[in-house]
């Protein structure tokens, strides 16, 4: 790599962290199109490989930290995160047969897609002693096991993390209170990532440096979000539309430069 490589993975890298720290999710997202268009990683496939490293290392991080202040909902976690693991070695193993060009022009409307989802104002349910128990199990496993594999799939299908989809589908299918479904979906978050990640590890589609890099300005770049954050909190609703108009310009992009391999 090059000095200049270098640098921009780890800006890159920070501004998917800025971005997880300040609004609670989103970097993910932008990994993959700051890989192959800022830092310059050759193949689409190589650049999801690596960003779901990246997602991995910054899932588990933050999950450190709600599982220590006892926001985990362990059980319909699990369930789900096992459902969602057995999807994203099957989206993984589908996304290396996709052409790299069709699928990142696919990414670009996935973009599109979850830029939508992130002016929904997020919503939690109104069952915080919510359990998964033998007595609950036939009314929430159906539903923690379904989403879980379908989410899962794109998860490791596109090398995202998944997190805006998650925390929907957790609420829906428990009734759990936001800050419970957020905590829970970082469970989730690192197992798809880590499946992914050793899918296309396995088939040597990772690139340890940029993950290294991404990773190192990632951390960064969440403390700097989280500070912001705490400083800017009457502003969270603004900076999400925001930020969910750069995630559909990029996507847009992407799309624009990809669209014409489908033809």
């Amino acid at each position: 790599m090059t000095t200049l490589q270098i640098v921009l993975a780890l800006l890159s890298g920070g501004v998917v962290g800025l971005s997880l720290g300040l609004i609670g999710g989103g970097g993910s997202i932008l990994a993959v199109p700051l890989m192959v268009y800022v830092v310059g990683v050759p193949s689409p496939h190589v650049a999801i490989g690596t960003s779901a490293v990246a997602v991995a290392a910054s899932a588990l991080m933050n999950l450190f930290g709600h599982a220590r202040d006892r926001n985990v909902k362990w059980p319909c976690a699990t369930v789900f995160a096992i459902s969602g693991v057995a999807g994203a070695a099957l989206g993984a193993a589908l996304g290396k047969t996709v052409d790299g060009a069709k699928l990142l022009a696919a990414f670009g409307v996935v973009m599109i897609v979850i830029a939508a989802l992130m002016l929904k104002p997020r919503r939690g349910g109104d069952d915080p002693q919510v359990r998964l128990d033998s007595q609950s199990a036939p009314r929430l496993l159906p539903p923690l096991a379904g989403t879980g594999f379908g989410v899962g799939a794109l998860s490791g299908f596109f090398g995202i993390g998944g997190g805006f989809l998650i925390v929907p589908g957790l609420v829906t299918a428990t009734s759990m209170p936001l800050l419970n479904a957020i905590g829970s979906s970082l469970v989730s978050v690192s197992a798809f990532g880590l499946t992914t990640a050793a899918s296309y590890a396995l088939s040597g589609l990772v690139d340890w440096n940029v993950a290294l890099l991404f990773i190192a300005g990632g951390t960064v770049g969440g403390f700097a979000g989280i500070g912001l954050a705490r400083d800017l909190s009457a502003r969270r609703h603004l900076l999400s539309l925001v930020f969910s108009a750069v995630v559909a310009t990029v996507g847009l992009y992407v799309l624009a430069r990809g669209i014409f391999a489908f033809f």
